[in-house]
């Protein structure tokens, strides 16, 4: 639906949004880019000012710890840091807080160093920075402010680990997120001032585009092919559409002579057609009466006992087959029908096997699920249907050491299904979607009709026919036909 809508909007329409979405786009773009870029500058500022800030604390520590009447051990921490803790923490505008190295909390630059602290680091912590000797994490307060924390080893002149310092820094964003709303300001500001010129110069520039192409789409939605046309005659036009105009002009000049090809092309390629597909249907029962003709020659025994009936099954297979190719003459001698139907009461048991039987070959099998199934419709459109799906499944296990092909028919609530399988090849994916269409074939030989055939026949009855396939494994082919005693078949 969407899609259909686009279609109805006019080029005019078209340039004109096209081009305000494109100010648009680039607008917010630019503002996105701005933004994202103003917030990572200023927190790579923020972070880069708050490691200066601990490195300068830690310079200050290790100065205190070398420089101190203590020995430099973790149980001495709180008399070394007691006096001079705070007045680190003043200068360096940060909280300071010393732990040992089990995490438990010695004193900070903001409570009494005489308090029992109960703080301690947690295992997450300690397991990081046993990893990484420094653990930095932050996390948002109220205001717009974040606090940034830091802990890293305290080490002593031999860079032995004697304790843990945490520092804490408060970062205030407050007059950051002030400029930079007074710039998102300005820049919406200016980008409305271009939004609104866009709009104003995407107008003229779209009536001055179409206002030529709206005369020269009026003339061609005149234009038919049987007709006499009249060509475009403008002036004073831009040279690209004065180079539309003409190649107008030359199109209709060849479209009176291609008319004329074009009919003679369609009457010859509609008897092209009507002679492959004559012969490809012929083919189909010449096949199986050759098959039988040379096992009769191979086989024939006039000394053999039950000689005349065997030739008599013989006869009548091949009258079968004949009269399957008399149907096929004198149906295609009206091209544009199918051949006409000879509607009668089948037993499809018999009609399918005595067609099985023809091809005579021990890899063919046959399985019904009734004894007797019965039809209403033309015997000989089934066998060459049957023809058809079972020659194409021979050609398609030629190269299986163990070829199988199964006939299998079976009659339902609703319906009758018969299904030809085999175990050859399969059908690759990207032939699956054209299998049908008239004329598609995969073999060297063959005009792609039959296929085709099975399906219109198949269809006259109001019934249906699909496949199955798996590269490699084989290919079942699968035909529905309805119950209905009384059809109405065209």
């Amino acid at each position: 639906m969407k899609a259909y809508t686009m279609k109805k909007v006019s080029l005019r329409t078209r340039i004109f949004v096209a081009m305000l979405l494109l100010v648009g786009l680039a607008s917010v773009l630019i503002a996105v880019v701005t933004v994202k870029q103003y917030k990572k500058q200023t927190k790579e500022y923020y972070d880069s000012r708050f490691e200066r800030k601990e490195r300068a604390a830690q310079k200050n520590v290790n100065y205190e710890l070398e420089n101190t009447i203590y020995p430099a051990a973790q149980q001495f921490l709180g008399f070394i840091f007691r006096e001079r803790i705070y007045e680190i923490a003043t200068v360096h505008k940060m909280k300071m807080s010393i732990y040992d190295l089990n995490g438990q909390l010695q004193l900070n630059s903001y409570e009494p160093w005489f308090r029992i602290f109960k703080e301690r680091i947690s295992t997450k912590v300690l397991k990081e920075l046993k990893k990484k000797e420094e653990y930095k994490e932050s996390k948002p307060l109220e205001g717009g402010k974040i606090s940034q924390y830091a802990y890293s080893y305290i080490r002593d002149r031999n860079l032995n680990k004697v304790g843990i310092l945490k520092v804490e820094y408060v970062q205030d964003n407050t007059q950051e997120e002030e400029q930079l709303s007074s710039f998102l300001n300005r820049l919406f500001l200016v980008y409305g001032m271009m939004l609104f010129l866009a709009v104003s110069i995407a107008y003229f520039l779209s009536s001055y585009i179409t206002r030529s192409l709206q005369n020269i789409s009026d003339k061609i939605q005149k234009t038919q092919l049987l007709k006499k046309n009249e060509k475009i005659e403008v002036e004073g036009t831009t040279s690209e559409i004065a180079n539309i105009v003409a190649a107008y002009n030359r199109m209709i000049d060849e479209l009176e002579k291609s008319a004329e090809k074009l009919a003679r092309s369609e009457r010859e390629q509609a008897w092209r057609e009507m002679a492959k597909q004559v012969a490809h249907e012929i083919k189909n029962p010449l096949t199986p009466m050759k098959l039988t003709v040379q096992n009769f020659e191979r086989t024939f025994d006039p000394n053999e006992e039950g000689i005349k009936e065997k030739v008599k099954d013989y006869a009548q297979m091949l009258t079968q087959q004949i009269d399957v190719m008399s149907s096929i003459a004198t149906s295609f001698s009206d091209f544009a029908r199918m051949p006409k139907k000879n509607v009668e009461r089948v037993e499809l048991n018999s009609v399918l096997k005595s067609a099985m039987d023809i091809f005579d070959s021990n890899d063919i099998t046959f399985h019904c699920n009734k004894e007797e199934i019965y039809l209403n419709l033309d015997k000989n459109q089934i066998i060459r249907v049957l023809n058809n799906l079972v020659k194409n499944s021979i050609q398609a296990t030629e190269s299986n050491t163990e070829p199988k092909v199964e006939i299998i028919l079976e009659e339902k609530e609703n319906e009758v299904e018969i299904r030809v399988k085999d175990n050859g090849k399969g059908i690759p994916e990207e032939d699956r979607d054209l299998i049908f269409e008239p004329k598609f074939t995969t073999k060297s030989s063959g005009m792609g009709l039959g296929l085709p055939m099975v399906r219109n026949i198949i269809e006259t009855y109001n019934g249906s026919v699909s496949f199955n396939s798996v590269i490699g494994l084989g290919t079942e082919f699968i035909i529905k036909l309805p119950k209905n005693d009384h059809p109405q078949w065209n």
